[in-house]
């Protein structure tokens, strides 16, 4: 991951990428329910709300991926994966947790060309 950039730099251009593209500014929730609908792989589907918060984890559990913290254990007969987590992570308070969530998603965009 690129960590010498400025995190909020780099955020408000993707941001900037996603309105233009969706017509509005995105929150990260949605930004990982995208990110979720995505790696699913079933993007013309209508979801419940247990789906999306499902879709959610998965977006979350991909982007920790990266980093070790989770791998796919399986993918069960609709298509969802399950993950197993590797190592715990580490304590961070709530804006940590944002900005580590942040760096993870900006570098999903960047490894998708986005």
């Amino acid at each position: 991951m690129v960590t010498s950039d400025d995190l909020q730099v780099r955020w408000w251009a993707l941001e900037k990428k996603l309105v233009e593209r969706f017509g509005k500014k995105p929150d990260i929730e949605t930004i990982l329910f995208l990110i979720g609908i995505q790696e699913l792989g079933q993007v013309n589907k209508s979801f419940s709300k247990e789906q999306k918060q499902e879709l959610m984890h998965v977006a979350v559990c991909s982007l920790l991926a990266t980093s070790g913290y989770y791998e796919i254990e399986k993918t069960d007969e609709d298509g969802w994966p399950h993950f197993k987590q590797l190592k715990p992570m580490s304590n961070m308070d709530a804006a940590q947790q944002e900005d580590f969530l942040k760096d993870h998603i900006l570098f999903y965009f960047e490894k998708n060309n986005f």
